[in-house]
């Protein structure tokens, strides 16, 4: 596992906590929901090519 995809998931954690802490002072929970949301889907979109090899390793280690 490549060390820069962790670090890229972790910016935008800290981006996106500090995008909502920002959003929820101004009064506008709703918005910081939707941004952290969108924070969730692009991590997750992110690391899906490393599930995907971990899909195919486990696949082919118990031969499915």
């Amino acid at each position: 596992m490549d060390v820069t995809i962790i670090l890229k998931i972790a910016l935008i954690g800290i981006i996106t906590a500090i995008a909502c802490m920002l959003l929820k002072r101004a009064g506008k929970d709703e918005i910081a929901t939707v941004v952290s949301v969108v924070g969730l889907v692009v991590a997750l979109a992110m690391m899906l090519d490393t599930i995907v090899q971990l899909y195919d390793t486990l696949r082919s280690l118990f031969d499915l």
